[in-house]
């Protein structure tokens, strides 16, 4: 049975060193967790409602939609992630999300956040400090299509996700498990389907990083790193700012 809080609360310990009453008034916030199958939709564009959800288990993507049909994925959600947040505070979401395997979501009331926020406004600004991280991840994403190659926006998107997942104990330096298609990460490194498969062979056939069977193995991080210019700054995992 995977815990409400565990994903988020390592998460949250990146920022801030909660104490045990803190953790207790994060796990009040979060309501009755639900499943998910995996191409179910948890929320959708222009959907109201004023709620958001805590992924506690599996992975889920946010994007959006374009008139025509075409997908932009803004980012893979990993357990520990919310989901839409700004919903709560918006009149209706302004983008979707989807479960891409079975996932396990918390959903959270913008009363229950409100009264945890002014018991715990140490708890709050810890999440306050997560969503900053994820807008400086935005940021990233952004320079990844407008002016990184291919393949080192390839190479810097699968760093990034590495490094999130080992900040919630997933995966080490070596590797991690990774569930995501090569259409979907082509929708979200702004590729085709057929470039993004020949980038990928490009990457294993100098030996720098295998993506294959759901797994993301990496074969020489520091060369990888150096073609990606990888700097982890902009995630703030280095370890607690402020502690108990």
């Amino acid at each position: 049975m995977v815990s409400s809080t565990a994903a988020v609360s390592k998460r949250l310990k990146n920022y801030i060193d909660l104490t045990e009453q803190e953790l207790d008034t994060l796990s009040r916030m979060i309501g009755p967790s639900r499943m998910i199958s995996a191409g179910g939709e948890i929320v959708h564009e222009g959907q109201s409602g004023h709620r958001a959800f805590i992924l506690q288990d599996g992975w889920v993507m946010s994007y959006k939609l374009l008139p025509e049909g075409a997908r932009q994925i803004i980012d893979f959600q990993v357990p520990g992630d919310f989901l839409g947040l700004r919903s709560l505070l918006l009149r209706t979401s302004d983008h979707s999300f989807e479960a891409v395997t079975d996932v396990l979501v918390g959903e959270v009331k913008a009363q229950d956040m409100l009264s945890a926020f002014s018991s715990a406004p140490r708890l709050a600004m810890s999440i306050l400090w997560s969503v900053s991280c994820d807008e400086a991840m935005v940021v990233e994403h952004l320079v990844n299509i407008g002016r990184r190659s291919a393949i080192e926006r390839t190479a810097h998107f699968l760093l990034e996700l590495g490094a999130r997942l080992r900040s919630i104990g997933v995966g080490d330096a070596h590797g991690y498990p990774c569930p995501l298609s090569q259409y979907q990460l082509a929708d979200t490194l702004g590729l085709s389907a057929i470039h993004i498969n020949r980038v990928l062979r490009q990457l294993r056939e100098q030996n720098l990083v295998t993506f294959q069977k759901g797994v993301v193995q990496f074969n020489d991080l520091k060369k990888l790193t150096e073609l990606a210019e990888f700097e982890m700054g902009y995630l703030d995992q280095v370890g607690p700012v402020l502690v108990s």
